[in-house]
């Protein structure tokens, strides 16, 4: 080699290393950029992540890369750190990490920058005469007349005032009166401002101001907890600091767990700060994403609001980082790269040292934890903003009031007084469908998944069974295939809820916001622009309605089925039912009338409710840290899975257990090895799966391990006949 250099390429496999190939002669490749390498049988599109002077490989048996796809680096050395940070404290393969960082067309190779294609008025054309030229070609003469006033204009500008102008550009080109060029828009900075009259927020409250002086105070890294009661005025603290920054010329990333919290959230955006959010989330084309992607790289995107995937869009200059909703379980990915936004998001504010604020009603106990221990700071809001006063919240007991079609007579009553009396009513079901599943009235023969260990639910709307694990679908018995009963549905989803609440209230308007009824584009910002406006008067959804929305006219909510969670195996439980009913009780009385919630429930005796109802969600947090302190389960000591999945429920468990005994006879202490078992629900879309747990009050002894574990499993001949992943920090032990 001329100069001695090898590049160290990330390549989207599910291999924990990096390749190394030879540069092309006379073409660099700095870290960052993107190249094109043989891979096996085919080429791929690799990440250059560093180089090196010596490789493992000896050089005669090192390839060169095709092709050099950038011309300067895409990734700067604090997002290629971001990246290398993921893989390892993840445990995942580089190349997946760095594929993942990269929206889809530049995972495909295709080019990083937008071009724009111009025409340019040449001397000769400056001087032609119009006159004549349009006697014997008036379309040229009219696209010349075009060229000259604006001395040079787009094609796209010439699409929308001359849309047959292609056909005569020839001929002026052939008269050298025009000249067609391109040029790179990489670099260019694209208009922000909002088309809105700019509104004046209002005075802060003492908690508020209080709070931001205190995240102010703080200069460069720091982490501050928002912890404000639902209507506190959370978003005009991130507010008042948003705009600092943005005043200032640095960019601010604000993370939010869905889309469907965004449309509420960019429109205060817009009308407070005066500049179109630039957006970064699943719903978008590709080609949106890149240019959103794009814009946030060369620093023309001022504000970018995303879900957890932003949380790797590359920063000119970034100044803060604002996670919504800190404790929402969206934030943690959970298939393939299994990261948490929020964690990432501390780790990347430290790296850029820039503040990170995260916000919610209901924080997570792992983060209230690292605010009692010192390492995040915390501000409270406890009451809310203006005159608004929390709501009066109160139980119904299933076991003394029957319920028609889920709705008990109290809440029947409570809905007839609201309405009458012009206010709101929400009625909270985290379950979607018509119904959970469908039983026959005869033998007792449930409608099963062919595929999965569950249940099929009842879609009315569709007459269609559908399976909500794997997406599997077939057409609604009427009769049993066994006995010939019929069958009927078992159960409430919000489909049915919703028919029932049509029957019972007649006339009113009554709308359902779930996954389903939210498919198609636009019918969720349409449904939450009626519902804030109060033309709905009876709204019907799942979690989606439970968080970050603000609906001024709503007065009652309802929560139909509380008790899914109090009875839960997983050790969050507690903490994840807590949160729901708070976030959704947080939806009523947010002007100045108090709302009313009311929570059906068969188990009103339940220890859960006098923690809840007394001490609200503080008082079920100090209870729930206390018995994880005790039980050391996190944030008191750290777990890690490693899930499998095979077509034989053998080749799983054999997997695991190849991987139990590699972690027993490595020699590190500290770490706690369980299983491995099933998981609760053990067939999934055809493949069995079971998973094998790590606990260890030693977070570095964890990582040693995993780290270990993962390079050995890689080259077992039991990994090549399962689908293996390693979940750091799981959110669920499923």
């Amino acid at each position: 080699m001329k100069d001695g250099k090898i590049l160290r390429v990330a390549i989207n496999a599910p291999l924990s290393r990096l390749f190394d190939y030879l540069p092309i002669p006379g073409q660099d490749a700095l870290p960052g950029c993107r190249v094109r390498v043989p891979f096996g049988r085919r080429t791929q599109t690799g990440l250059v992540m560093e180089t090196a002077t010596e490789s493992d490989v000896p050089v005669e048996k090192l390839k060169s890369i095709a092709a050099v796809l950038d011309d300067k680096p895409l990734f700067g050395e604090r997002d290629l750190w971001l990246i290398r940070f993921t893989s390892d404290y993840y445990h995942h393969p580089v190349g997946e990490v760095a594929a993942a960082a990269m929206p889809a067309l530049l995972r495909q190779g295709k080019p990083a920058t937008s071009t724009t294609r111009y025409l340019s008025l040449k001397p000769a054309g400056a001087d032609a005469d119009i006159d004549a030229i349009g006697k014997r070609a008036p379309r040229q003469a009219e696209l010349l007349n075009l060229v000259r006033d604006a001395d040079t204009i787009s094609f796209t500008e010439l699409d929308q005032s001359m849309p047959l102008w292609r056909r005569a550009k020839k001929g002026l080109l052939d008269k050298s009166l025009v000249e067609e060029f391109e040029a790179s828009d990489d670099e260019s900075v694209v208009d922000n401002l909002a088309n809105v009259e700019q509104e004046r927020g209002p005075t802060l409250n003492a908690d508020q101001k209080s709070a931001l002086d205190a995240i102010r105070e703080r200069k460069g890294f720091s982490v501050n907890l928002v912890d404000g009661v639902t209507g506190s005025g959370k978003t005009e603290v991130y507010l008042r600091l948003i705009d600092a920054e943005l005043a200032a010329g640095r960019q601010v990333l604000v993370l939010v767990p869905e889309i469907g919290l965004t449309p509420q959230l960019v429109s205060r955006f817009r009308q407070r700060l005066g500049l179109e959010p630039v957006l970064l989330h699943s719903g978008l084309t590709d080609t949106a994403r890149l240019q959103a992607w794009r814009s946030a790289r060369n620093g023309s995107a001022r504000l970018i609001v995303g879900t957890r995937s932003a949380i790797f869009v590359p920063m000119k200059n970034a100044g803060l980082i604002v996670v919504d909703e800190e404790h929402d379980s969206s934030l943690k990915q959970q298939e393939g790269l299994r990261y948490s936004a929020r964690d990432l998001a501390v780790a990347r504010g430290k790296k850029l040292d820039v503040p990170v604020v995260l916000g919610s009603a209901t924080p997570s106990l792992d983060t209230l934890q690292r605010c009692r221990d010192g390492a995040y700071h915390v501000v409270n809001l406890p009451t809310r903003a203006g005159k608004a006063v929390p709501p009066l919240m109160r139980l119904v007991d299933l076991t003394k009031y029957d319920a028609y079609e889920g709705l008990s007579e109290p809440v029947i009553t409570a809905i007839e007084k609201n309405i009458s009396a012009g206010g709101q009513v929400l009625v909270f079901l985290n379950r979607r469908g018509f119904a959970p599943t469908l039983i026959c009235s005869g033998c007792g023969k449930v409608a099963e998944c062919t595929r999965c260990d569950s249940r099929m639910t009842v879609h009315a709307g569709s007459s269609m069974l559908k399976c909500h694990h794997c997406g599997a679908q077939r057409s609604i018995e009427s009769e049993c295939a066994d006995c010939g009963a019929v069958c009927r549905p078992l159960g409430h989803g919000t489909e049915r809820l919703e028919d029932a609440l049509r029957s019972r209230f007649p006339g009113e308007e009554i709308s359902r916001i779930d996954s389903d009824s939210t498919r198609l584009k636009g019918t969720m910002s349409r449904a939450l622009a009626m519902a804030t406006a109060g033309d709905t008067r009876i709204l019907v959804g799942t979690q989606m309605l439970s968080k970050g929305h603000h609906f001024p006219n709503l007065t009652l909510v309802v929560v139909i089925n509380a008790d899914q969670g109090l009875f839960s195996t997983d050790f969050r439980g507690g903490e994840r039912l807590a949160q729901s009913l708070v976030q959704v009780a947080g939806r009523a009385g947010r002007e100045r009338r108090q709302g009313e919630v009311i929570v059906q429930t068969a188990f009103p005796a339940h220890p859960f409710w006098d923690e809840l109802f007394s001490g609200g969600y503080q008082g079920v947090a100090e209870s729930a840290l206390a018995e994880r302190e005790s039980a050391l389960w996190p944030p008191f000591s750290r777990l890690a899975l490693i899930r499998a999945a095979a077509t034989s429920r053998s080749d799983a468990h054999r997997f695991l257990d190849t991987a139990r005994r590699l972690a027993e006879g490595s020699g590190i202490e500290g770490v706690r090895v369980l299983g491995p078992v099933s998981a609760p629900m053990e067939r999934k879309a055809g493949r069995y799966r079971a998973q094998l747990l790590f606990q260890s009050r030693d977070r570095a002894n964890l990582h040693q391990l995993l780290g270990w574990l993962r390079t050995a499993l890689e080259s077992s001949a039991e990994a090549r006949r399962v689908r293996w992943s390693i979940d750091v920090d799981p959110i669920e032990l499923f």
